[in-house]
């Protein structure tokens, strides 16, 4: 079928122990991986980012990317903005994330190289009607001309069902919390 490597967005709010085990585990398998923080608590996230060679994206604020030197921006559904194009004056990738088709082509006249698309499985955050599981994530891509990221749900017990979409990476939250390691 396709690659069983996926690329990993992993969001980070704090860092411990269990995180920084798992990201070491994710690393020890030659995975490609990204850390994607906001503004606030980010100082130990940055370095640990940095000593490990991981490249950072920040939510939504592209002065405080290029201030910390990271290689990217993510810019949320809420992030509606499309003034200056942000690929042309600084050499940040600028990742988007989407929740349907209007978004998507909002963040493609943000020039996003990669979006990321949510929620596939069932979270906390989202009721058990907005789910789009493979098969709506599926139609929903088929003609996006861009990478694109599954989001949302993923656990120990579904990762294996994101190789039935068309994702080429998976963004993780509450996986890499988790003290059970983070298998592809």
């Amino acid at each position: 079928m396709k690659n069983n490597k996926l690329d990993y967005y992993i969001f980070i709010e704090e860092l411990n122990e269990i995180v920084i085990q798992n990201i070491i585990n994710l690393k020890r398998k030659k995975l490609t991986l990204n850390i994607i923080i906001s503004i606030k608590n980010s100082h130990k996230i940055i370095k640990f980012a940095k000593a490990n060679r991981i490249p950072l994206f920040i939510i939504d604020s592209v002065k405080f990317a290029i201030k910390n030197n990271a290689s990217g921006v993510l810019l949320t559904s809420k992030n509606k903005c499309l003034r200056n194009n942000i690929k042309e004056k600084t050499k940040l990738m600028v990742i988007g994330s989407a929740h349907n088709q209007l978004e998507y082509y909002q963040k493609m006249r943000q020039n996003c190289t990669t979006i990321m698309l949510s929620p596939i499985f069932y979270n906390d955050k989202y009721s058990h009607h907005k789910i789009l599981n493979q098969i709506k994530f599926n139609l929903i891509t088929l003609s996006w001309k861009t990478k694109i990221c599954a989001l949302g749900g993923i656990t120990y017990n579904n990762i294996m069902l994101i190789n039935l979409t068309r994702s080429m990476s998976i963004g993780i939250k509450s996986l890499i919390t988790k003290k059970k390691p983070v298998h592809n």
